[in-house]
């Protein structure tokens, strides 16, 4: 799941997206760059996400299964322009 988009289904961010960057049990961390870095990711059970079937770019999803620095720009670029295909069509 680590590189995959999800909105969340539940608590105050309802409807966000944002990127999984890792996966631990039954947790997900979120990220959306901006007030979530992958730094400081959100910590939310799988059952509170709806997992979308996009993905990151191959580049910086192998970076996340790494576990190498990823940075907040890369992830707001990422939703960017996933929001902006999803609204075109």
């Amino acid at each position: 799941m680590v590189g995959q988009l999800a909105t969340s289904k539940a608590g105050h961010d309802k409807g966000q997206v944002y990127v999984i960057v890792a996966q631990e049990g039954d947790f997900v961390y979120l990220s959306d760059g901006r007030h979530r870095p992958p730094d400081r990711p959100k910590k939310k059970r799988m059952k509170h996400i709806q997992p979308i079937i996009e993905s990151v770019d191959a580049e910086l999803l192998s970076r996340l299964l790494k576990g190498r620095k990823v940075y907040g720009e890369e992830i707001k670029y990422a939703l960017k322009q996933y929001l902006r295909k999803s609204c075109s069509e």
